[in-house]
């Protein structure tokens, strides 16, 4: 089902709104991914794939209140659509079928 499928970064964005949810903004879900990735995540990059993943309707958003500390602009918060989780879990099941039809020899190692 080709209009399911996901890229590694959008896959990961959309698993971590989730993991964040119901506080998942573009700071937070940086930090989280960074964090867990160990990786960094460009703002640009992040933000692309959220309003990518918006305009396929896998995610929607909002605005919350305004804040002073960010000079009066809101944050946008996200969440996950009914079209994302099943986007999500396609990815899911292609990917545990996948892993489950590796022959047991396959991945048969000895580590010293």
């Amino acid at each position: 089902m080709k209009e399911f499928q996901l890229g590694e970064f959008e896959e990961i964005v959309l698993l971590t709104v989730g993991v964040l949810y119901p506080e998942a903004y573009g700071v937070a879900l940086k930090d989280e991914i960074e964090s867990r990735l160990k990786r960094k995540v460009s703002v640009g990059a992040l933000q692309s794939a959220l309003r990518r993943m918006e305009g396929k309707g896998y995610l929607h958003s909002r605005e919350g209140e305004p804040n002073t500390e960010r000079g009066g602009k809101p944050k946008r918060f996200f969440t996950i659509t009914a079209y994302g989780k099943k986007a999500l879990d396609h990815s899911k099941d292609v990917r545990l079928a996948l892993y489950n039809d590796i022959p047991p020899v396959a991945l048969d190692f000895k580590f010293a």
